[in-house]
Formats: C-alpha cells, structure tokens, sequence
C-alpha cells in the first residue's frame, strides 16, 4: 500500500503538470509553424516572428502598454508608500478608516466596476472642465493607478509593520530630522517592499484588459486589447509568436531573479 501511494501521487503530479503547461508548449509550438493553422503542424518556419516584428500596429502597442505600466507602477509606489507611511507610522488619527478603506477597496473590486467607473468620472470632468479630452495614456495610467495603489499598499505595510521601529527612533533621538529618518534609515528597510510593490504594479497593469477597454481610446490601445481584438478573428501563429516571447522574457526574469537570491542567499551564510 505504502509502494502505490507514491506512484499516484507522481501520476497525479505529472498529470496535473501537463495540464497547465501542455497547452503552453503548444503555444511556443505553432509559433513556428509555416502555416496559418494553430492544430496542424506544417512544418518549421519563423515567418510569423518576422510578420510579428513588422506589424507597426503590435509595436506601438507593446511602447504603449510598457509606457503605461511604469508610469502608472512608479506613482502606485509613491502614493501606495505614502498611504502605508500613514497606516502603520501615525496611529489613530481622523479619517484613518476611510483611508484604509479606500486603499484595499480595489482589491475585491471587479475590474469592470472600476473601469465603468473611471469612464464616467472621465466624462464628468471632460463636461466640467474640459479634461480629459477624450481617450489616452493618461486616462489609462490614473485608472491602473487606482488599482496598483492598493497592492503597493498592503506589500508595503507589511514590511513596515515588520521592521524595528526602534531603529527610527534611535535616529531621531541622535538628532535626525524626519525626512532624514525616512531617507536614511525607513526607506533602506522597505526597499524590497517597494521593488516588490513596483514589480507586481508593473504586471498588473501590462496585463490589464478590462479597464484599460473602458478607458482608452482611439490610437491608444494597449497591448493586451489589441490582442484581444485580433484574437476575436481568429488565432493565428502571430498571435502564437507574441506569446512565445512573452513567456521568455518571463521566464529569463524568473531565472535571474531566482539566480541573484541565490546568490544573495550564499554570501549572507
């Protein structure tokens, strides 16, 4: 009995493993098939990364979606460490509920609900004040940034709840004024905090479908809506092509990122 259950357990296991990236491999697959087919393999070709490359529309695309998310992730760090500054360094102080509310508000939040909601409230001002005129980066940077905030928030405020406030005080009873504290002494601490928070900020909003659909407008399509506008007619090994190089660079980050905690790991023994 005891010989049988470590052979299900591994039967699952493989099982389980082919599930989620048997489909993956197929993609990487057909992205070098010589045909249009994505079910019928017709032999090796990289016609479709050289198409891929020459399509101005999945470029300007790709800069945009990129532009979007470093922007929108480095204000989410600054305002999401501001807020966590607030929640886990003053106590209790008026509004402080409300402030925590709206920070974590987003994170059980459909996305549709906060896209409908940031188009109307872009409708409101454009008939108030004239902005936004219409559709674009910055429609789509505010919106992700509405919703990176909270994540920022909550790794941040972790970490800051983690950390020796004696260290600070230390600082300050040495003479060390505030901002000097927080530059010198706060920040260093929750730096992976807030390398974390921009890293996660950055992908949720490279990735983000839904919202950006409701806040973008003509000539301002992000990648992921592109994607899924051309998918609506049919996948093709494009398609396929633009998903093998994502799922490299992903896994080229994963590996170095694992080399250098490694590496990190090893010195600190």
């Amino acid at each position: 009995m005891s010989q049988r259950r470590p052979f299900l357990l591994y039967t699952l296991m493989v099982f389980g493993y082919a599930f989620l990236y048997l489909p993956i491999a197929s993609v990487v697959a057909f992205s070098f098939n010589d045909t249009r087919s994505v079910s019928v393999w017709g032999g090796f070709s990289t016609e479709w990364y050289a198409r891929l490359f020459a399509n101005d529309a999945v470029l300007s695309a790709a800069k945009l979606s990129l532009l979007i998310a470093t922007i929108s992730s480095t204000l989410a760090v600054v305002l999401g460490t501001l807020a966590a500054l607030a929640l886990s360094r003053f106590g209790r102080f008026r509004g402080r509920g409300l402030l925590s509310l709206l920070s974590s508000a987003p994170l059980v939040m459909p996305d549709v609900m906060l896209g409908i909601s940031a188009l109307f409230l872009f409708i409101t001002l454009q008939q108030l004040v004239g902005w936004p005129e219409g559709r674009g980066i910055d429609t789509i940077a505010i919106a992700h940034v509405t919703l990176c905030v909270c994540y920022v928030t909550v790794v941040v405020r972790s970490r800051l709840v983690q950390t020796d406030h004696s260290l600070e005080e230390a600082a300050m009873d040495l003479g060390a004024r505030p901002w000097k504290v927080f530059f010198l002494v706060t920040l260093p601490l929750i730096c992976p905090a807030l390398v974390a928070g921009w890293l996660l900020a950055f992908t949720l909003s490279l990735d983000d479908v839904v919202i950006a659909s409701f806040t973008s407008g003509p000539g301002s399509s992000t990648l992921p809506v592109l994607v899924l506008s051309m998918v609506r007619f049919g996948v093709t090994p494009e398609i396929n092509a633009l998903a093998t190089l994502i799922i490299v660079a992903v896994c080229v980050g994963v590996s170095v990122a694992g080399w250098l905690m490694h590496r990190s790991s090893r010195s600190t023994r």
